[in-house]
């Protein structure tokens, strides 16, 4: 069973989040075993302080290292953790990271606030993800994010474990359409092909859909699936 822990000022963020859907089945099935942690309760300052102003001046409040650290050694088995800090300064999150991710039996993930960390404090984890080119008001959102996707890719949290195998982003490629009933909609029909009951048919269109809506979309995606075909053959 997979373990994650969360270090956050806000717990209360995390309740509708891990008591409804896939998370909530995940749990209950004891497949991850999540446990949020609010760090303010480690600090050492007389009214639970964990910010302050930064040396050398500056706009803002900034993140103490000492609650954090405190926080981080009462976790039994941190020391082999995964250690990760969501951070818009971090390194892009994907889905090959979540699947990488997902391997692992114990993780921890540290929600910043305020106008940053004290740099200290990223000494004592092993990776720094971003969630996207945007500032948030704090870390639980982009945390919620890593772990919905690393954890809807570990095995048998998903009934049919090759729905997440087909998703976006898994083969550089975004996912191909998708159609249900009515078969016709406001004058709007679901493609031939995919009705006519041709297999090999329907995964040519799929995959033409895929590169079609890649290349428009995600140029940079249609690059790198174009670069690992062509090492495919070399």
């Amino acid at each position: 069973m997979m373990r994650i822990d969360i270090l956050t000022l806000f717990p209360n963020m995390f309740s509708g989040f891990l008591e409804e859907s896939i998370m909530k089945r995940a749990i209950d099935a004891k497949l991850v075993d999540i446990h949020i942690i609010d760090f303010r309760e480690f600090s050492t300052s007389k009214h639970k302080k964990v910010d302050d102003y930064p040396y050398g001046g500056g706009a803002g409040m900034v993140l103490q290292v000492q609650p954090v650290y405190d926080a981080l050694r009462s976790i039994k088995g941190y020391r082999e953790a995964l250690k990760i800090i969501v951070s818009p300064q971090g390194v892009p999150f994907t889905q090959p990271i979540a699947y990488e991710y997902s391997s692992h039996d114990h993780i921890i993930i540290l929600c910043g606030h305020y106008e940053g960390y004290d740099e200290r404090i990223r000494s004592y984890f092993d990776v720094e993800l971003s969630i996207g080119d945007y500032v948030l008001t704090g870390g639980e959102l982009a945390a919620m994010v890593l772990v919905d996707a690393i954890t809807r890719v570990v095995p048998d949290v998903i009934n049919n474990d090759e729905s997440h195998i087909h998703d976006s982003f898994n083969n550089h490629l975004l996912e191909h359409p998708h159609y249900t009933r009515p078969r016709e909609f406001d004058g709007q029909e679901v493609p031939e092909v995919l009705v006519n009951g041709h297999h090999q048919k329907i995964e040519e269109w799929r995959l033409q859909q895929s590169l079609a809506k890649t290349k428009k979309r995600r140029p940079d995606l249609y690059k790198k699936y174009l670069e690992d075909k062509n090492d495919e053959t070399t």
